[in-house]
């Protein structure tokens, strides 16, 4: 594949690049020579290959979500400067 310098300018149009023509003229071999890397990628045979969706085995990798230590509401408020039945109490900034 060959990317020529008009799509190398219309690319920096639409990324609002302005671009010399020393630019242009680097860009142009630099993404020639990554596309054409790019093209390999086609070549092998993934006929007979069957899809992944991950390429670790996993089920689940997280830790069960369950409850292990429940706070108590007194344990909790025992050091507030204020506290009303089991909610902290703090004063009012809005009026």
């Amino acid at each position: 594949m060959k990317i020529t310098r008009e799509e190398v300018r219309r690319v920096a149009l639409l990324a609002r690049l302005q671009l010399t023509p020393e630019e242009e003229e680097l860009l142009t071999g630099q993404l020639d020579a990554i596309l054409s890397y790019m093209e390999t990628l086609d070549r092998p045979d993934t006929e007979k290959v069957e899809p992944l969706a991950h390429a670790v085995d996993l089920v689940n990798a997280f830790r069960e979500d369950r409850v292990v230590h429940e706070p108590q509401a007194e344990e909790l408020l025992a050091n507030a400067p204020a506290k009303e039945n089991s909610f902290f109490k703090v004063p009012k900034i809005i009026e």
